[in-house]
């Protein structure tokens, strides 16, 4: 019997995707546990600081501003992908750095 292939990350384009994605879930990495909130804040942990910010959807991309431990991160629109319960999130509208996070 051949092993199930894996899936693709596949674009998620819509904000109504994105809010059944991430609804009631926290976005987990090593050290870092975050929840996307559909009222557009941007809430929890990363180490040991706390992480807040705010969010929108803009065309095809997630928009934040977001604080890290009381330091400003920016604004950044960024690329959201998702295969499975793993969210692949890359900064400037998908051309810089990427981090992948567990859906929990």
């Amino acid at each position: 019997m051949a092993a199930p292939a894996f899936a693709d990350f596949q674009k998620v384009t819509t904000r109504s995707d994105f809010i059944a994605l991430v609804g009631g879930k926290t976005l987990t990495r090593p050290l870092v546990k975050i929840q996307v909130l559909p009222d557009g804040q941007i809430a929890g942990r990363g180490a040991a600081w706390a992480v807040t910010g705010q969010w929108q959807w803009k065309g095809e991309y997630l928009c934040r501003s977001l604080e890290w431990g009381g330091d400003d991160l920016g604004y950044n629109c960024q690329e959201v992908k998702v295969d499975g319960a793993n969210v692949r999130i890359t900064s400037d509208r998908g051309t810089g750095e990427s981090a992948d996070f567990s859906l929990r």
